[in-house]
């Protein structure tokens, strides 16, 4: 019994176990258990046995969470009670293997048909780049069969012209990921991915390959390269394009500097941060404001804006904070709430910040801090909940070395400042603004025919610096739509004032040192361009002449001189 592979025991006519190869200590069927308390199921089969009647005398039993395979035989001897052997095996780690297995065999059906469901197309090859392992897709791609590749190496894959070259040959020899282009045998343009798999021990035990054809992004890769080359002809058709895109709103970014600014706001408008919204003056500040507000979860609640400068120094605390009844001759009775209250649960936008003398920058300081207002002669405060949004033109780092704004205001405003670029500096966003009030000037004002700008007028006001931006535009895009003969705005239409700067602004870009070009030749470029730009000014040559203080014979021998070259 004791050689015996599996556990073998003698069983008395009443379950107790007399003999058992099984080491001491190491299982439950030791000499003296009795089956009947231990292993119920056992003894139940044991019994059927002994009991003469013919059995099958194989069976699984389950026993305390584990399961065996039993073979029970019994033995009669005249004159003695009958024994029973039973060898048993333990079949538990057999079953947990078996369910491991059928798990292996689910998850390896599973990889198979992620693997050939891909559209990219999947190599795996060993160690020594032979190729284990080529899906459907890839297939498809390079033109070859999975019977014809799979056991072969890559480098007779790459000698005999099936494939132009081989990333795993690359991936092996490098020890790292590698990217390649290969080109098909049908002329299709692949992206090759080549990544290691490793041991514990670091060497490379796989190399997976994936493949995606690009060809089609290449087309369009050539043709986009094509049309950036004619990108120069279609300068006009593309300022068309934009004046036609312009929507009703008067807050337009198309220059990457006004788009981060619009993305900032976008992006602040669903938090409660203090924003400090910084440009000069008539660039826009309020718009970003109202947009920040509009796009909250405040939307829907009031939103106060004052111009901190435009309130006595002496009524901002009033104005800001409210005040008790009888806090100061003349008051109102009843008190009145200040701006903070009657932003209660929504925005207050304070303009021109740095306007704010320094003792409401205290009090603003206060409130900033707790979210609790006093009113002027009161003596109890009241919880607000109120998004603070600010503004200024100024250079609030100056004014503090000055000590005419306060550092510990600043820093709690500066959270997240949106720098708003001055009109100069997004020219792209002049003409879809131009259009803008063109259009809502002539509805207006109640004109039937929209009013339209000429290129060449148009070429002007993107030349001119715009000193008060956005604020000056408004009010000059009013004066053309007022003052034009005809439905199209022409050079003729434009202030002089407008007039004389771009071109002063063109000439200062225009006259300079050019390397490799000698002074006549620049002189005489620069003449040139005076003298075109005196030409779409003034017409004739006869005023012309009189404009720049020469005879007109001077004019008409350059003019010539400038045709003919």
């Amino acid at each position: 019994m004791k050689t015996a592979p599996h556990c073998v025991i003698l069983i008395d006519a009443g379950g107790k176990i007399v003999e058992s190869n099984a080491v001491p200590g190491s299982n439950a069927f030791q000499v003296g258990v009795v089956l009947p308390d231990a292993h119920p199921d056992l003894w139940l089969h044991v019994k059927q046995q002994l009991s003469g009647e013919p059995q099958p005398n194989a069976a699984t039993i389950y026993s305390n969470g584990k399961t065996f395979r039993v073979w029970v035989t019994p033995l009669f001897r005249s004159g003695h009670e009958p024994l029973a052997v039973c060898v048993i095996e333990n079949h538990t780690e057999l079953d947990q293997m078996a369910l491991k297995m059928r798990a292996f065999k689910d998850l390896s059906e599973e990889l198979d048909a992620i693997i050939d469901s891909s559209d990219d197309g999947l190599w795996v090859c060993d160690a020594y780049g032979t190729v284990l392992r080529i899906n459907a897709a890839s297939e498809r791609m390079n033109m070859v069969r999975a019977a014809d590749i799979i056991g072969r190496s890559m480098e007779d894959l790459v000698e005999e012209g099936l494939i132009d070259r081989s990333v795993t040959i690359e991936v092996i020899r490098k020890r790292c990921r590698q990217n390649i282009i290969q080109r098909t045998r049908s002329g299709r343009k692949l992206i090759l991915t080549g990544t290691p798999v490793f041991n514990d021990a670091g060497e490379i035990i796989r190399v997976v390959v994936s493949e995606r054809d690009i060809t089609e992004i290449d087309s369009l890769s050539r043709k986009l390269d094509e049309q950036m080359a004619i990108k120069d002809k279609m300068h006009h058709q593309i300022r068309e394009m934009q004046l036609s895109r312009t929507t009703d709103s008067p807050l337009v970014a198309r220059s990457p500097s006004m788009v981060k600014a619009v993305k900032q706001a976008l992006k602040l408008s669903q938090v409660r941060t203090t924003v400090l919204i910084l440009g000069e003056s008539g660039t826009g500040k309020g718009l970003i404001a109202n947009l920040i507000h509009q796009h909250s979860d405040r939307a829907d609640k009031p939103m106060i804006e004052i111009n901190c400068g435009a309130i006595p120094e002496n009524l901002v605390e009033t104005e800001l904070f409210g005040y008790q009844k009888g806090a100061f001759t003349g008051a109102d009775q009843k008190g009145k709430p200040g701006y903070l209250e009657l932003a209660h649960q929504g925005t207050l936008f304070l303009d021109e910040i740095a306007e704010l003398p320094l003792s409401s920058q205290v009090k603003l300081l206060r409130f900033l801090e707790s979210a609790r207002v006093t009113r002027v002669g009161g003596t109890s405060s009241r919880q607000l909940d109120v998004r603070i949004l600010c503004a200024t033109h100024q250079d609030l780092d100056k004014m503090m070395a000055e000590g005419r704004f306060r550092e510990d205001l600043y820093y709690r405003l500066h959270v997240i400042p949106i720098h708003i670029p001055p009109l100069r500096e997004r020219k792209a966003c002049i003409p879809p603004l131009i259009q803008h009030y063109f259009n809502h000037f002539t509805k207006q004002l109640g004109i039937e025919e929209k009013t339209r700008i000429s290129r060449e007028a148009m070429d002007v006001l993107l030349a001119y610096p715009f000193p008060g931006n956005v604020r000056e535009l408004v009010n000059l895009c009013e004066r053309m739509v007022v003052m034009a003969d005809e439905n199209e705005i022409r050079i003729d239409d434009l202030p002089d004032s407008v007039l004389d700067t771009a071109e002063q602004c063109k000439a200062d870009q225009m006259v300079g040192f050019q390397k490799n070009r000698s002074l006549a030749q620049m002189l005489a470029e620069a003449e040139q361009r005076i003298l075109e730009q005196a030409k779409r000014r003034y017409g004739s040559q006869i005023r012309m002449a009189r404009a720049l203080g020469v005879n007109q014979s001077t004019i008409a021998r350059k003019m010539k001189k400038y045709v003919q070259s």
